[in-house]
């Protein structure tokens, strides 16, 4: 069967580029994707699936039950864009200014829609349920969370037994080649918000005011130290302060300092830790100057964690479609963050990367995911769809 699913596949590759191209040219963004959702549901019609439209999102939850009785296994793609300028040139770029499919969520789409259709045309020898999580709102929003709070994870009836995700990379990665990890595949990512509350003056005399200038630049520095000498080099923390906003002229201290940063961790344990060690950091530097900072973290995406089972499982079966020599073991987390991470917390699973670097290409110079000129080769929509499919195939057989 292996064989024939992945000739099934790139027999209908010719009609996934097509869909992943109308999707490019009209990228959306967020959690509101009207375009994009019809998009899909006309790609699904005419196939034996149950399908629910997101109440609050643009999202599509497809669930495929099989003729036989068995567990459930759920399969994501995300579905929208960011706000990038697209300067590929293609000639499907983007139709809508301010933005692009930059990180290849056209082609994620376009593949899960293509395993739909192999395991709708095979759904007599299924032993199981598929659920099909198209999914909006990655970038920023966390529209994994909404979908899972509106029932994503129980659409089929009973709990998935497993979870699959891949993701296209612009670079890195030669066209075709898979890269997979069990623990930590990505970062979890939040933000770090710090007010440093000083009184303002005339600029000749700063004695006479309390300048927040300089204590929120010893605070970015002070941060830095923290990361190298409270937390272990084996479980690494990087904390990036990436805007510093303060003052109006040259000859007035400003009352205040806004300063924002992102902080990446990948174990929960050093997420926590690093929270609040830097808020002590933010507040204890200022209260040593005499003046007060409000420091706190907006939560983002937790670590994205891939159980050892079933990355080992996804690993063998990119191995047995594709051939070993397309399969590779990640040596590191990435240290991007991803919001499958919210399904993975509570259904074990594995996020698989694939590379989509086009012909030609450097894949150690190519522009990388989330850039203007990042460019995904269409090759890659024949395999990403086998994939999805033998995961959901094999995991259901194993179960």
């Amino acid at each position: 069967m292996p064989a024939e699913v992945h000739q099934d596949a790139v027999t209908i590759s010719g009609e996934l580029a097509e869909l992943r191209h109308a999707i490019h040219r009209e990228p959306e963004i967020g959690l509101d994707l009207p375009r994009t959702q019809q998009k899909v549901l006309s790609a699904l019609a005419g196939l034996p699936l149950e399908i629910t439209p997101g109440r609050e999102l643009s999202s599509v939850t497809a669930v495929l039950h099989g003729g036989k009785p068995g567990a459930t296994v759920l399969l994501r793609g995300d579905m929208d864009a960011l706000p990038v300028t697209e300067r590929t040139g293609l000639p499907y770029s983007s139709q809508i200014d301010g933005a692009m499919h930059a990180c290849g969520h056209d082609l994620h789409t376009a593949m899960l829609t293509g395993a739909a259709r192999l395991l709708s045309a095979r759904q007599q020898e299924i032993a199981g349920n598929v659920i099909f999580m198209f999914q909006p709102g990655e970038e920023g929003f966390a529209g994994a969370r909404q979908m899972i709070s509106e029932g994503v994870l129980d659409a089929a009836g009973d709990r998935p037994v497993a979870a699959f995700a891949l993701h296209v990379a612009s670079a890195t990665l030669p066209l075709g080649v898979c890269s997979t990890r069990p623990g930590p595949m990505m970062a979890a990512a939040d933000v770090f918000e710090v007010t440093v509350h000083g009184h303002g003056g005339h600029a000749s005399q700063p004695h006479r005011a309390a300048d927040p200038i300089p204590v929120a630049c010893e605070i970015v520095t002070a941060l830095q130290t923290m990361v190298t000498r409270r937390f272990d080099v084996f479980d690494p923390v990087v904390l990036t302060i990436a805007s510093f906003h303060a003052g109006t002229t040259d000859n007035v201290i400003p009352d205040e300092v806004n300063m924002l940063g992102s902080l990446r961790t990948f174990s929960a344990e050093t997420r926590t830790r690093a929270m609040d060690h830097a808020v002590l950091v933010a507040k204890e530097v200022a209260a040593a100057h005499g003046i007060t900072a409000t420091a706190g973290f907006a939560a983002g995406y937790p670590v994205t964690v891939n159980n050892g089972d079933e990355a080992s499982f996804a690993q063998r079966t990119v191995t047995e479609v594709l051939g070993a020599e397309r399969c590779l073991m990640q040596p590191f987390p990435l240290t991007g963050a991803e919001d499958f991470s919210f399904v993975l917390e509570q259904v074990p699973g594995g996020f698989v990367m694939l590379g989509a670097c086009p012909r030609g290409m450097d894949p150690g110079t190519a522009p990388y995911n989330h850039s203007a000129d990042a460019v995904f080769d269409d090759a890659v929509l024949g395999d990403g769809a086998a994939l999805y499919a033998e995961l959901a195939l094999r995991r259901l057989a194993a179960a």
